[in-house]
């Protein structure tokens, strides 16, 4: 096994100037890991985000640090605990959120995190399956609860997260609204969107009411505006707001202390959520190699298409989290490692 690794690494919190292509060590796996040859990984907001230092109050990593939270790749050791998995399977998984590590041609993966790829897919598409695809899977299912006859909600469907959302609420059997551009238009109507905003010129208040659920995917005056077209009792779940107390229970283990500053944080959210009689949810997703099994079943019976926006070798990462910054990609913005990605 070579040594060292080629990997993005963060060696501060700020820019894009603190982030390189660097030399590290190959991780070396616990008990309960594989160490998989990273064959593409997957590109998400919680990346610049994590580099900005937006959410150090949230996790703080021991610098430098590997980059990158989703892969798909090949099985190359097993720790002595691990079951279910061999030497050469092809995985993919959201690696361990306190670790990183998926931006580097090695990383390791709690076993439990990982799950066999669709056979029919490509190491590239699958890399942009994990993240995305668990947010909106446990947004829609465990969070909004979303049945047949339905009416959601979900704002911004031209994006990552937003693309399999829109898809799976129609599996689930939602009537779906979403915002788009003009420019993806196409795309979200493709995946199965009813109703489609044109943010550009039209408010969603203009044309939506007595909805069943939002899935918040922008934040902002599109959160602000998402409360006002929900049924009474129904619930806004966003990604992209601010986090509120049961984000530091729930989703991140944590005690009172992170639990009032999230009090706070969101006090006015939760005061506009109430004066329109719903519910607000901001959810940090968790990894599920279960869960990820079951979004890999729905890519193989074609319920689920993943869209990829672009793809880059590593060698172009910098270009890479460029245009996801921007905020202009339709779809999952991947990069591969040297080597086969089939």
């Amino acid at each position: 096994m070579p040594e060292p690794m080629q990997a993005y690494v963060m060696r501060a919190y700020g820019g894009p100037e603190v982030t390189a292509l660097a030399p590290m060590p190959v991780p070396v796996p616990s008990p309960q890991q594989l160490l998989v040859r990273v064959r593409a990984a997957g590109l998400n907001p919680v990346d610049f985000k994590t580099r900005s230092g937006e959410l150090r109050i949230v996790q703080r990593y021991r610098l430098p640090a590997v980059m990158g939270n989703e892969l798909a790749g090949e099985v190359l050791a097993c720790g002595a605990e691990v079951r279910g998995f061999a030497t050469g399977d092809r995985v993919f998984a959201r690696v361990a959120k306190d670790a990183m590590g998926a931006f580097a041609e090695f990383a390791v993966v709690e076993a439990r995190h990982a799950a066999p790829l669709p056979a029919a897919l490509d190491f590239a598409t699958a890399a942009a399956v994990p993240l995305a695809g668990l947010t909106a899977l446990q947004a829609l299912r465990d969070e909004l609860r979303v049945a047949p006859g339905q009416r959601i909600f979900i704002s911004g469907g031209a994006g990552g997260v937003g693309g399999f959302a829109i898809q799976l609420a129609k599996h689930l059997g939602a009537e779906v609204a979403t915002t788009a551009s003009p420019r993806g238009e196409a795309l979200v109507r493709r995946l199965g969107a009813d109703i489609v905003v044109d943010y550009t010129r039209q408010r969603p208040g203009d044309m939506l009411s007595g909805l069943d659920g939002a899935f918040d995917l922008i934040g902002g005056d599109t959160l602000r505006q998402s409360f006002a077209l929900l049924k009474p009792g129904a619930t806004v779940v966003s990604v992209a707001g601010m986090p509120e107390p049961q984000t530091a229970a729930r989703d991140l283990g944590r005690g009172p202390a992170l639990q009032a500053l999230f009090w706070l944080a969101s006090l006015s959210l939760r005061r506009l959520a109430r004066r329109h009689g719903v519910h607000y949810r901001y959810l940090f997703m968790h990894p599920s190699g279960a869960e990820l099994a079951e979004l890999a079943a729905l890519v193989e019976a074609g319920v689920l298409k993943p869209v990829i926006d672009s793809v880059y070798p590593l060698e172009r990462i910098a270009e890479a989290m460029a245009r996801l910054e921007a905020g202009h990609a339709k779809g999952k913005i991947v990069i591969t490692m040297p080597g086969d990605t089939r």
